[in-house]
């Protein structure tokens, strides 16, 4: 929709209007991990929530991770309510493209959810993964507790670091409480896209630059 131009952020004002409920029905459960989508999870388990551009390579990413107990995708980050997919691409609602992921903190930690979340985009490019370009491909960390937002803040120090001495400019990530910024799921069809697509669409790439946090416990 931008025919060139750089996408700007809408204002509340100018943000499509939404619905007060959803137009379409969550699955389940994760097709891969088995377990249900949707809350009250488990007790112990932890919700995290990332924006790393085209959220089905970025799902993937964390339900490949051993103490991720489900993921889903959806739209955080913006003004319009229960929105759709095509309302989000039109850079008219404010949202990212967002993975949430629930998982068991006494197998894989914040911190190593954090690092998988820096090596697998480029948090420096603002409204633009790649050749995905729009306001709901920038990074964005939404923290779900004061010690969330510490780690998060912390490990983008840490990050930009070693990013600038290997040539990158500034890291773009928001980082900002959930709390007031609601995650409405995507559509069906896009929960584990690349599970019932394994040929599909992937725009997830890193920078190659190793984050000096944590251990990742990620495969592929």
């Amino acid at each position: 929709m931008f025919y060139g131009r750089t996408p700007v952020l809408p204002t509340p004002d100018e943000a499509l209007r939404g619905r007060p409920e959803p137009d379409f029905t969550v699955p389940a459960r994760h097709t891969v991990l088995g377990n249900p989508l949707l809350g009250p999870y488990p007790s112990g388990l932890e919700v995290a929530d990332f924006a790393l551009g085209c959220f089905w390579g970025a799902e993937r990413k964390f339900w490949q991770t051993g103490g991720v107990w489900t993921t889903l995708v959806g739209y955080q980050g913006g003004y319009t309510p229960n929105p759709s997919y095509e309302e989000v691409c039109s850079g008219l609602t404010g949202h990212t493209e967002a993975v949430r992921v629930v998982f068991d903190p006494s197998v894989v930690s914040y911190a190593d959810l954090l690092k998988l979340f820096w090596e697998s985009h480029d948090p420096t490019q603002g409204f633009r993964q790649g050749n995905d370009v729009g306001t709901q491909y920038r990074s964005a960390i939404h923290t779900h507790s004061p010690a969330q937002q510490e780690a998060a803040e912390s490990s983008r120090d840490a990050y930009q670091r070693v990013l600038t001495g290997s040539g990158y400019g500034a890291i773009t990530t928001a980082i900002l409480p959930a709390d007031d910024r609601p995650f409405y799921p995507a559509e069906a069809y896009h929960q584990q896209y690349l599970d019932k697509n394994p040929g599909g669409y992937c725009g997830i790439g890193g920078t190659g630059v190793s984050c000096p946090i944590g251990v990742a416990r990620a495969e592929g």
